[in-house]
């Protein structure tokens, strides 16, 4: 949900410029293109996950117990 809020950011900011070039059906596949890139950005570039942990794990130290 991010990245499409991202691309339309963008897009809005390119409508805003009042670029020539800029038609509406240009405007279109940039839309297009923008919300492809941020989704493919975000699924690939960008891990949420936390790493797996070690096969094996440190052993805890041994308590020391001086109760006397």
């Amino acid at each position: 949900m991010a990245a499409t809020a991202g691309a339309s950011g963008a897009r809005a900011w390119l409508q805003a410029q009042h670029l020539t070039w800029l038609t509406p059906k240009r405007m279109k596949a940039v839309t297009i293109a923008l919300v492809v890139a941020a989704c493919g950005v975000s699924s690939v570039g960008i891990s949420g996950s936390t790493p797996a942990p070690s096969a094996h794990p440190a052993a805890a130290p041994a308590a020391t117990a001086t109760h006397r």
